[in-house]
């Protein structure tokens, strides 16, 4: 499906953020509540974590577009905390449901960004970049975490994620 964005440099990441959205609801098929917090003794991220930080990822997109749409367990997430031991995190039924809400919201938001907003700064207390650049780095992350998913399921003896 081709969709003019109001910039010319969103076009090729509108294309993987579309990617993106089938294939995290994929990532997710038929892993049991149990596997999602399966570290395997490790200290990696479990897929509880990883599911719910992506979410809220998406959520952190439209913060200006839509202000006060919070993700369900905003705050396990909020100020970018990491895992956190023995916290029950939302389930994945309950992320798939904020990814179905809030992924058209943040689609339309990275159509209708202009030229002038993605070359503003983003005072981030540690560094600063451009709205450009935080995108750009969301939508590599988004990819990141759905190949964490992705292997997480090979090791958890699930099939590999089905790309159709």
């Amino acid at each position: 499906m081709e969709v003019n964005t109001v910039s010319v440099r969103m076009q090729g990441l509108l294309s993987l953020f579309d990617l993106h959205t089938g294939f995290f609801a994929k990532a997710l098929v038929g892993v049991s509540e149990e596997d999602m917090y399966n570290r395997l003794n490790t200290q990696a991220n479990h897929m509880a974590w990883l599911t719910g930080s992506l979410v809220g990822q998406r959520f952190w997109m439209t913060a200006e577009t839509n202000p006060g749409l919070k993700q369900t367990g905003f705050e396990l997430f909020s100020e970018h905390k990491g895992i956190q031991e023995g916290v029950k995190y939302p389930t994945k039924e309950e992320y798939l449901k904020d990814w179905e809400m809030i992924s058209p919201i943040a689609r339309k938001a990275l159509i209708n960004i202009e030229d002038e907003k993605l070359d503003s700064e983003i005072d981030m207390g540690f560094m600063k970049m451009t709205y450009y650049e935080m995108i750009s780095f969301s939508i590599y992350r988004e990819a990141s975490i759905i190949g964490q998913l992705a292997l997480w399921r090979r090791l958890l003896g699930y099939p590999g994620l089905k790309y159709d």
